[in-house]
């Protein structure tokens, strides 16, 4: 495995990062155990998790899965970078009082202390807010995380579907608390979806945060995708933002000629995608969501896997990015 600093901290973290979505939903705590287990073994030590995850009446599910998998080794919590995320209404019973959700410094602390005690531990290393919180000012959000620092139950402050003025005005304020900010960005970033190039990713690196791919393969979209509809494949790869994606016929031209294009190389789509994210200026590591070991294996290949220039020009010219920022759109 090989590893990076986290943005512009001195947290070394490895260059994928283990997603955790499918744990519960697609994947039983046994399978999610096994996964973990392989992970780790292969060198993986960045987990991500968020505290909604399991989703309606199980959310909470997917941290109670890392928590009892924490919980049965004395050395795991200590070889694993921790990161959960808080925004989301975590009312119980389809209830949805006023103050379970967002970024109040009422519902981080109450957030906090509920992700604590799911995964077993007794602190988050990276503690990310899930969205932009349009109410809450920065003052108030950074005044709550600092006394959950002062607590050792958080170390890191990230953000996740920020835009790149969010950044910004989030470490401006910041920094004139004396505060260290925040020190990644987990956004929507693949080859089919570039548009984080524009803002976010410059405002990433302009302040030191390391960025954190979530959906590298769009949803399925560019793990071959048009091949395993062809092959009458997972009903997954034509459903959701894969479905949606290969309906639109232009995208769907990139995406066969991508296949081609991966095919003619003797790659796999899948394992290009993820390389190609690890290529880019900026990025941590892409996350990835395993539901399988197969899965997780084909992502620890694509850490191994070196793009030639000449490819990734290829690539380019499929999947054209929107261009420096502001003259891709002033002129």
């Amino acid at each position: 495995m090989k590893y990076t600093q986290l943005g512009r901290t001195g947290l070394k973290v490895s260059r994928l990062v283990l997603g955790t979505m499918n744990f519960g939903p697609q994947t039983d705590e046994a399978g999610s155990h096994a996964i973990m287990d392989a992970a780790l073994e292969a060198g993986v030590n960045f987990v991500d998790t968020a505290n909604v995850y399991g989703w309606g009446e199980n959310k909470g599910r997917t941290e109670e899965i890392i928590g009892s998998w924490l919980a049965g080794s004395p050395d795991r919590r200590e070889k694993v970078v921790l990161a959960t995320k808080v925004y989301g209404n975590m009312g119980v019973d389809g209830e949805h009082w006023p103050n379970h959700d967002r970024l109040s410094a009422v519902n981080i602390r109450r957030a906090v202390e509920a992700s604590l005690r799911r995964l077993r531990t007794d602190h988050i290393d990276v503690y990310q807010f899930h969205h932009v919180d349009r109410r809450t000012p920065w003052e108030e959000i950074w005044q709550a995380v600092d006394v959950l620092v002062q607590q050792g139950k958080v170390l890191y402050a990230g953000s996740s579907n920020h835009a790149g003025w969010h950044i910004a005005q989030a470490n401006e304020t910041a920094a004139r608390r004396g505060s260290l900010g925040l020190v990644s960005e987990q956004c929507l970033y693949n080859l089919a979806e570039r548009r984080a190039e524009m803002e976010v990713i410059p405002a990433a690196q302009a302040y030191g945060l390391g960025v954190i791919p979530w959906s590298p393969l769009h949803g399925g979209l560019l793990g071959g995708a048009i091949r395993k509809e062809r092959a009458g494949g997972a009903a997954r790869s034509t459903s959701g933002r894969s479905g949606d994606a290969l309906r639109d016929t232009a995208l769907r031209e990139q995406v066969q000629a991508y296949e081609n294009l991966v095919e003619k190389h003797g790659l796999e789509p899948g394992e290009v995608a993820l390389a190609w994210l690890l290529s880019r200026p900026g990025v941590t590591g892409p996350i990835v969501g395993p539901r399988t070991r197969e899965q997780l294996d084909s992502g620890l290949r694509a850490v191994e896997l070196e793009l030639g220039e000449e490819l990734l020009a290829e690539l380019d010219a499929i999947f054209p990015g929107p261009g420096p920022s502001p003259e891709a759109f002033a002129w």
